[in-house]
């Protein structure tokens, strides 16, 4: 199993970026997929998965409204648009595989993460 995600960088606040994540080693489509997020001396949080059943989303509140998430199964990819940035997102972003709930998720297999810094 490997999940490769992409796409981080640095950008002023309100600005936009689109993170992706690259899964082979397993059937991709029956799988869930979600982003996780780590910022300096906080614990991980949950921002966003898609569920590889019937590709339902849930987001975390802090981003939904701005981010949104999808996935395409003949490419094997998961990605995350990211608009209206703040400074509170800057973080390492981690795509992972698991299980895809509100308030439940779990992920058995993380990919290396991906920095976004937010700032002017």
């Amino acid at each position: 199993v490997q999940l490769q995600a992409s796409g981080g960088g640095l950008v002023q606040p309100g600005g936009s970026l689109r993170l992706s994540c690259a899964a082979s080693g397993f059937t991709f489509d029956q799988y869930d997929i979600g982003w996780v997020r780590q910022a300096p001396g906080k614990e991980r949080e949950g921002v966003s998965c898609v569920r590889g059943s019937d590709g339902s989303t849930i987001y975390a509140g802090t981003v939904k409204g701005r981010f949104t998430i999808s996935r395409d199964n003949a490419k094997n990819t998961v990605y995350l648009q990211m608009n209206s940035l703040k400074p509170e997102d800057t973080a390492v972003y981690y795509c992972a595989r698991g299980f895809c709930a509100v308030n439940a998720a779990s992920w058995d297999n993380w990919g290396q993460g991906t920095q976004v810094t937010v700032s002017s």
